[in-house]
């Protein structure tokens, strides 16, 4: 054996000497192990500290909720055209949408446009007959266009499907005022009093029938 053999053998089995002291002593990395917190609020992967930071991701509004916003923002400043601009993509998302069929009714209602405020109700009142606001908002619409025994109708509906609601007994008070019907108008707005004597025009009212 050579010189060189020697000292090869001799350093290859110093490099075996050396490995295998590691590996038993337990002191050589573990697999699933590599890290072991020394304290109990110590976390793996650095949860712990303060330049980590954990934030749960913004829900976006959908579609339907900015145009009602929009709707709701445009009512608050009168801007009626711009809230039926807002009603109208609304409906082409869902024709079916109470919320939005309310509000268009509402929308026609203070610029004038009974017709398309009756669509709007009827369209409602196709979706739940026993919706008395839609029933009352409905008389309302068909008064402004002379339908007056549809108009009657749908007030006595209205009533019959809440009847301890004053404002019910008071629209319908003045349909039937309108209309001359004044004994009809007077023992309406007698229960509108009766039912809520905050209504101080109700009160003004009997006093000027019974004049």
């Amino acid at each position: 054996m050579s010189t060189f053999q020697l000292l090869l053998l001799i350093l290859t089995g110093a490099v075996f000497y050396l490995f295998f002291k590691q590996l038993f002593s337990g002191n050589h990395p573990k697999r699933g192990v590599d890290f072991e917190a020394k304290v109990e609020d110590e976390q793996i992967g650095g949860i712990s500290r303060l330049d980590k930071t954990f934030s749960t991701p913004s829900v976006e509004p959908t579609r339907m909720e900015q145009l009602l916003k929009m709707t709701d923002e445009a009512v608050s400043k009168e801007d009626y055209e711009e809230a039926k601009k807002a009603l109208g993509s609304a409906l082409i998302i869902d024709d079916s949408n109470t919320e939005v069929l309310q509000k268009m009714g509402y929308v026609c209602m203070q610029t004038k446009n009974y017709s398309e405020a009756k669509e709007s109700y009827e369209k409602l009142l196709s979706l739940n007959d026993s919706d008395d606001m839609a029933h009352v908002s409905l008389a309302n619409a068909l008064h402004q266009l002379g339908d007056e025994m549809g108009a009657k109708k749908h007030h006595k509906q209205a009533i019959i499907l809440d009847e301890e609601y004053a404002p019910h007994h008071f629209n319908y008070a003045n349909t039937l005022y309108d209309l001359d019907q004044r004994e009809e108008a007077l023992v309406e707005y007698q229960q509108t009093y009766k039912l809520d004597d905050t209504l101080k025009e109700a009160k003004k009212m009997i006093k000027k029938l019974l004049e």
